[in-house]
């Protein structure tokens, strides 16, 4: 086998070693073989010394690639190389005789007498060489573009095997004996160089080669090192080809490799000349991945080695990438931007684009979630901090009372110590009379002098300073023989630290004592004469005061943190379990599985169309997007719904992504739409969990003439403040507009200030700015004087006032540049704001708004709420059932495609049993009978009924026709008839009912004093104890629109009676009669009903209940626990407005 490679060729070396091998064992195994030897050439020289000499290597460093790194020892199986150490490099070879036989290995240098030039560096490489030549063609090796800076040229050696060594299956040279070879580095005279028996190297060794390197990596790194090298020549010609090209075709860009792949570096080349930065000194690339969305990066162009003037820029391209794009600059304002178009690369084999966006939302929700836990920790820092200062100030605060306390202390210890005796005559005295704290003194007590002088047993009852640490002594009283046997005496220890005793004289012990001689009402009081206060004391006496008000400070603390742990943790127990109902509101038509939808997550939707519009059509199909329609990804494509596994539903499946926080959807009759099923152009949408993307937040605008608790008249006050709180908790903006009445409740407002002025009809107009209840009100103060008049309605100009006021609302809104969504409007009193917007204020600056109006009672103002019908974009009132009672009137008939029926809640913070202060115990629905026990009694007690186990009937109500004066007068009677006890809480604006009403209380009051209380002035705390004290509440209106008074009720675990009408109707589901229509809105039966408006029909509501009363109060006391467990507040109606906001925004 013979190979010959030659580059550069030069100086020529012929080695012949006998026997010896720098090859692998099966390259070199009987047979003679020529391969070359690396050198390398460099720019010093050295003259040698003699033929016959080891080469020194020069300083220096070596050729990269071409240096071996390690050494093994001869036992493993590789073979002995070239070895370095120091700065010297040779062949080495050695001769090893195990027994007295002799054997000599030759090295001869075949060169003539001349001075060369060499790097004095050897690395022989093995067969491998004649690998990468065959894979890379032996032209490739001899193309003189390899010869650069420090690439080997190579010189011949020839390798000769003689006599019978050979390798041996252990990887070691042997002799013909089986003896193994050594190998050592050779002195100037190799020749001389001998083994001796011992195995034992003489002569000129050097100790540098007693390791030998490892061949195998020797041959790996140089055959990848000389790989890389042909690979670099390869990739230098195949780059100023394309440069070539592309300069010939006027092309100023291109890219090596052309086809780029992710996770992997290119080089980008632009030709300057052909820029429009050819003038440029400096050029950098400024570009990201994938439509610019990812890792920008900005890079210095440097010159290439290339004719025509290109410059390039290493980039890495990331594993995310499907395109690079970029533009050229000079570093400030020169571009090259493709005119305008920017330059693009695609990216081969990674992501797509759909791919890339659900990447870049789970970035952005790790991303989120990091940022989340970094925000928590900082509040949970802030808290921390806010902790340690609060303690601080209390602390301050304790020590400051405490030194208030001993001041106070001091002067009155001072008092009684100037005034205290050590006896009096003729009725106490101590012996002895001089001691100090902590003696035993003998207290004498005349038995005449006082109220016991006919007292079987005499006792005192004392304590010291002043009775500072309560009773503190208490001892038996034995007879003294002296004096004729009136005195008594104890033995008492004086206590620690005492100046002064305190004590009585009584006829038995504290829990047992009846009569007592306590010195006229002053207590009787003794110096102890050797006892002196010093500084010492009083600071203890200080410190003690210290600790004591710590201690009950953190008790009381931890009392008012576990109560609001516990008041968090029920609200949103109550908002998980309402929102679960409000998913399954509608599973009669549709619902999901999971019921909660997660960001990320399948989902499938279950539809019955039986149930809708859509029944008896052959297919359906679903029809969805995401986030209001909105998602960056569009509609999804029509799906046919396929059958469900029971039942008459279908079915179908959906992928929900990442940044998804709303889930869309309507139903259609075909692929292409035809029949639709859209909810009666509401949409179906149910929200989706855990999405990167929350929900944008809307900018509501309230403009009403009543607000609670500064401005309220009725029920629309309520609705204004509690639905904006609830809006507001859903993480909406919200915004009230309020006129300025000059009997505004202010102690409820926050931050009061004033905020501008503006001009309007001719009148200037002050807006003030406060806090009410958490929410942003705006204050409106005509200087017209026209809300100067001490009430809020009640004037005969109430439609001129209003109506100024709806008007100077939306100038208010115009002129201080603000865009809200929606404005919602309510009953006749702001009714003006719809038709004055789209008349007046669509065209001017507010034409993104939608007006939602709302009617409260359709009793009052009917022509204004019809108008306002005509132009609201929406239109809601109060509950569904008042909705269809009022849709065939005038005002409402024609608008019935925009009208809602939603029912109205109450808000859970002010309405609170577990939180009340105007109740006696609080409680929840886990103790409601305990709590309701303790609050009727207090009831009773403050009215002055009488203390008893009998079912309590509250009214809580205006005095109207409306109302239903008429049944409450009856269920009045009859309650007292059964045996039971009537409380009213209410007022007549009326002043004939008002004297109807005071005129039947006097009556009650008279016949029935202990059963029977009117009250007839609206008390609020007083309406608190009722409806925590009352068994059932009574509502027997003639009609209503929504009631409130039935929801508190069953907050505060109280059962409704109530008449079917309106919002009545809505909430409260018979016990005996409503059961199955109770199921439907997954509720539970909660109160008792009637549908008549007379005697007959109270009294079958009114008589079931209280027969319940007497004869289940087991059964009574769990319907209390379920209707305290039922939620009433805004919870569901905020996310019913919510979607009516949102499907008017929608409208064109």
């Amino acid at each position: 086998m013979e190979m010959s490679l030659q580059l550069n060729y030069k100086t020529p070396f012929c080695f012949k070693l006998t026997p010896f091998s720098v090859l692998t064992p099966s390259s070199w195994h009987k047979a003679s073989i020529r391969v070359s030897c690396v050198n390398a050439s460099a720019d010093f020289s050295r003259k040698r010394q003699q033929k016959k000499s080891s080469i020194a290597k020069p300083k220096g460093s070596n050729p990269k690639g071409f240096v071996p790194k390690s050494s093994i020892g001869s036992s493993s199986k590789k073979n002995p190389r070239v070895s370095k150490k120091g700065d010297s490099l040779a062949p080495v070879v050695s001769e090893v005789l195990e027994d007295d036989n002799k054997q000599t290995l030759d090295v001869i240098i075949d060169d003539d007498e001349d001075e060369f030039s060499v790097e004095e560096k050897f690395v022989v490489v093995d067969d491998k060489i004649n690998k990468i030549a065959r894979e890379f063609g032996e032209s490739s090796l001899i193309d003189e573009t390899f010869d650069v800076e420090n690439i080997p040229i190579i010189d011949d050696v020839q390798l000769y095997e003689e006599g019978n060594s050979y390798v041996g299956d252990d990887g070691n040279v042997k002799d013909s004996e089986g003896r193994r070879l050594y190998y050592a580095e050779i002195d100037g005279n190799l020749r001389g160089t001998y083994t001796d028996t011992n195995g034992e190297i003489a002569g000129n060794i050097v100790e540098e080669t007693s390791a030998a390197i490892d061949d195998v990596k020797i041959n790996e790194e140089a055959s990848r090192m000389l790989k890389l090298k042909l690979e670099e020549n390869l990739r230098k010609q195949e780059i100023e080809r394309i440069a070539e090209e592309n300069f010939l075709r006027g092309a100023k860009l291109f890219v090596y490799p052309p086809v780029v792949k992710p996770d992997e570096d290119i080089e980008v080349f632009l030709n300057k000349n052909l820029s429009t930065l050819s003038d440029e000194p400096d050029i950098l690339i400024l570009g990201a991945f994938n439509d610019w969305k990812w890792k920008s990066f900005t890079i210095r162009l440097n010159k290439t080695h290339l004719k025509d003037d290109w410059w390039s820029c290493q980039l890495y391209v990331p594993r995310e990438a499907y395109k690079i794009d970029f533009v050229f600059f000079n570093g400030q304002s020169v571009y090259d931007n493709n005119d305008q178009k920017d330059f693009c690369i695609p990216v081969v084999g990674g992501m797509d684009a759909l791919v890339f966006e659900d990447f870049l939302l789970e970035e952005k929700r790790k991303e989120l979630e990091k940022l989340a836990k970094e925000q928590a920790e900082r509040e949970r820092q802030a808290e921390e901090q806010r902790r340690i200062d609060a303690d601080k100030a209390v602390k301050e605060e304790d020590r400051l009372q405490a030194r208030m306390e001993v001041e106070k202390m001091q002067d009155t210890l001072l008092q009684l110590m100037k005034n205290a005796v050590t006896s009096i005559d003729n009725v106490w005295y101590i012996e002895p009379s001089e001691f100090n704290s902590n003696d035993s003194v003998r207290l004498y007590y005349n038995g005449n002098s006082g109220p016991l002088q006919h007292a079987k047993e005499v006792w005192v009852h004392g304590g010291h300073n002043n009775w500072k640490d309560g009773l503190t002594i208490v001892e038996r009283l034995v007879k003294s023989g002296l004096k004729g046997g009136a005195w008594w005496y104890a033995d008492v220890v004086v206590p620690d630290q005492a100046l002064v005793l305190d004590w009585v004289f009584a006829d038995g012990p504290p829990q047992n004592a009846v009569v007592y001689d306590n010195n006229r009402m002053q207590d009787f009081h003794a110096i102890v004469p050797m006892a002196t206060p010093d500084a010492q004391y009083w600071v203890e006496e200080e410190q003690l005061i210290y600790r004591k008000l710590q201690e009950e400070r953190k008790l009381k603390e931890e009392v008012i943190r576990a109560k609001a742990e516990k008041t968090a943790q029920m609200k949103a127990e109550t908002k998980e379990k309402t929102l679960k109902k409000f998913l399954l509101s509608q599973k009669h038509i549709v619902y999901t599985e999971p019921l909660d939808i997660q960001a990320g997550s399948t989902v499938t939707v279950f539809y019955n169309p039986s149930n809708t519009n859509l029944n008896g059509r052959p297919e359906v199909w679903f029809r969805g997007s995401f986030n209001r329609w909105s998602h960056r990804n569009g509609p999804l494509p029509p799906q046919r719904m396929l059958p469900a596994e029971s039942g008459t539903h279908v079915k179908a499946s959906v992928k929900v992504p990442l940044d998804a926080y709303m889930m869309d959807f309507v139903f259609s009759e075909s692929e292409n739409g035809g029949v639709f099923d859209n909810k009666f152009g509401m949409d179906y949408h149910i929200p989706v969990f855990g999405g990167i993307v929350k929900e944008p937040p809307m900018h509501i605008v309230h403009i009403a003439v009543e607000m609670a608790p500064i401005a309220k008249v009725g029920g629309l006050g309520d609705v204004v403040t509690s639905l904006s709180r609830a809006v507001q908790d859903l993480n909406h903006n919200v915004d009230i507009i309020l006129p300025k009445y000059d009997c505004l409740n202010l102690s409820n407002v926050k931050d009061l200030q004033f905020h501008k002025s503006y001009f309007w009809s001719g009148t200037e107009i002050k807006v003030w700015h406060g806090k009410v209840e958490g929410l942003s009100v705006y204050f409106l103060e005509p200087q017209n004087g026209l809300f100067w008049v001490g009430c809020v309605y009640g004037r005969a100009n109430d439609a001129e006032r209003f109506g100024f006021f709806c008007h100077a609302a939306l100038e208010f809104l115009l002129q201080n540049g603000s865009h809200p969504d929606i404005i919602h409007c309510h009953d006749w009193s702001s009714a003006p704001v719809a038709w004055l917007f789209k008349e007046q204020y669509t065209h001017y600056g507010l034409s993104k708004a939608r007006v939602v109006f709302t009617i409260h009672n359709l009793e009052f103002g009917a022509n204004l709420i019809g108008k306002a019908m005509a132009y609201a974009d929406k239109a809601t009132t109060v509950s569904p059932t008042y909705s269809r009672e009022i849709a065939g009137n005038h005002a409402v008939a024609t608008h019935l495609h925009k009208f809602h029926g939603i029912i109205n809640g109450i808000d859970p913070d002010i309405w609170d049993p577990f939180n009340d202060n105007s109740i006696p115990v609080p409680y929840t629905a886990e103790n409601v009978v305990e709590g309701k026990r303790a609050s009727k009694e207090a009831l009773q007690q403050k009215l002055g009924l009488k203390k008893a186990d009998l079912p309590l009937v509250g009214v809580i109500t205006r005095l109207t026709h409306q109302k239903g004066i008429h049944l409450i007068k009856h269920a009045i009677w009859r309650t007292l008839e059964r045996g039971g006890q009537v409380v009213l809480l209410g007022s007549a604006p009326d002043h004939r009912i008002q004297n109807d009403f005071v005129n039947l209380a006097n009556q009650l009051h008279s016949s029935h004093n202990d059963r029977a209380r009117l009250c007839l002035a609206y008390d609020e705390p007083l309406s608190h104890l009722i409806y925590a004290g009352a068994d059932f509440i009574l509502v027997p209106s003639i009609f209503e629109p929504c009631g409130l008074t039935q929801l508190t009720a069953m907050r505060y675990g109280s059962i409704p009676i109530v008449r079917k009408t309106g919002g009545l109707y809505d909430t409260v589901f018979d016990v005996d009669n409503d059961k199955d229509r109770a199921q439907v809105q997954g509720l539970e039966p909660n109160g008792f009903s009637f549908d008549g408006a007379d005697a007959g029909g109270v009294d079958y509501a009114l008589n079931r209940a209280i027969s319940a009363w007497y004869d289940g109060r087991e059964w009574f006391n769990t319907l209390c626990k379920t209707v305290m467990e039922q939620d009433w507040s805004w919870n569901r109606p905020a996310l019913d407005y919510l979607e009516l906001y949102h499907a008017a925004c929608k409208l064109e």
